[in-house]
């Protein structure tokens, strides 16, 4: 296990400093200048304002996500209860929207888009709970719940934009999810949360393994169920939308590497809630490094100088061609 680790950290080391020389206007050589304290004043003002805070930001907000995805899945015993679909994500963005049109919150004052953002998150979870009702513990039925929610919360995120057409760029970058223009002021509001949150989800580990057994299980072995499952629930959403406010909705993120890190480190959640967390890390770090890297290729008709892929729609595809494969390879299975 101790190895699976390393490996996955020297692959974050890797893919960080991919991301660090993938976008335009920074070469390897000029990094190594940089690190080395040369370049001029333009190189250290773009690797030490825009891209170090950008890598800094992508990292954590892949391992809110993993983490986050990882406690849903578990609190309800359903293996489709990702943030994406459970109407945390469409409920966090609604939130953070709505605030910026009320003129509550903007990208001037991240702490009110991150309180907006987690009142939209639970008030988007709580909303699946009450439509779920008695048919919370069917997978099947919970995820065509959420779907339903989804699509409600995003019809009124689209009726937020009616009244305030001017929130369109914000809505976008929202609803697909990026790093680009990504500060220090999103880094110093993002690792203390992420690090809150995490820390309450890793010592939620023992409740959340019972929880996966079952109510019955849990119960019998003197589990407060409610109590738990509403603390889990909580620190999904706060993960969820501490990641959606900065960087906005990254899609399958939360639902497909919280498989990948059971299927590395197993069932054991007091391994796998750190390794999901690294996980998620490297997959969005990795996205961003493929999205930076399309910037410089040639597009025809396009000026390729202006040309710039987000990361949540490379995420959203490659997340939605795997879930097929999943899905196919293991037909019998309940998803």
């Amino acid at each position: 296990m101790t190895r699976r680790f390393v490996a996955l950290a020297a692959l974050a080391v890797v893919c960080a400093g991919v991301e660090l020389v993938a976008g335009r206007g920074m070469s390897p050589g000029v990094v190594w200048g940089v690190l080395n304290g040369g370049g001029d004043a333009t190189a250290r003002h773009i690797f030490f304002q825009l891209r170090l805070p950008r890598l800094l930001v992508s990292l954590g907000a892949g391992a809110c996500l993993a983490v986050a995805g990882l406690v849903l899945q578990s609190a309800l015993r359903n293996p489709l209860a990702g943030p994406e679909v459970t109407g945390v994500t469409p409920g966090a963005v609604l939130g953070a929207v709505t605030a910026t049109a009320l003129g509550l919150a903007g990208w001037d004052s991240p702490l009110a888009v991150v309180l907006a953002a987690c009142t939209g998150g639970c008030a988007g979870a709580a909303l699946l709970w009450l439509l779920a009702g008695r048919g919370r513990g069917d997978p099947a039925q919970t995820a065509v719940h959420g779907v339903l929610v989804s699509a409600v919360l995003g019809g009124l995120t689209a009726m937020v934009l009616l009244v305030e057409p001017g929130e369109l760029g914000s809505v976008v970058q929202w609803l697909v999810g990026t790093t680009e223009g990504r500060v220090w002021q999103h880094w110093h509001l993002l690792w203390p949360w992420a690090l809150l949150w995490g820390a309450g989800a890793w010592l939620l580990a023992g409740p959340l393994t019972l929880l996966r057994c079952g109510d019955d299980i849990a119960l019998t072995a003197g589990l407060s169920v409610r109590p738990a499952r509403t603390l889990a629930l909580l620190c999904a959403v706060a993960l969820t939308a501490g990641a959606v406010a900065a960087v906005g909705a990254l899609g399958f993120v939360g639902l497909l590497v919280p498989h990948l890190a059971v299927a590395v480190f197993g069932a054991d959640l007091r391994v796998s809630i750190p390794g999901a967390a690294l996980v998620g890390a490297v997959v969005v770090c990795g996205a961003d490094a493929a999205a930076q890297l399309s910037s410089r290729l040639p597009v025809p008709g396009l000026d390729s100088g202006r040309f710039t892929l987000p990361v949540g729609a490379l995420t959203a595809c490659l997340g939605a061609a795997l879930l097929l494969v999943v899905v196919r390879r293991t037909p019998s299975r309940t998803f």
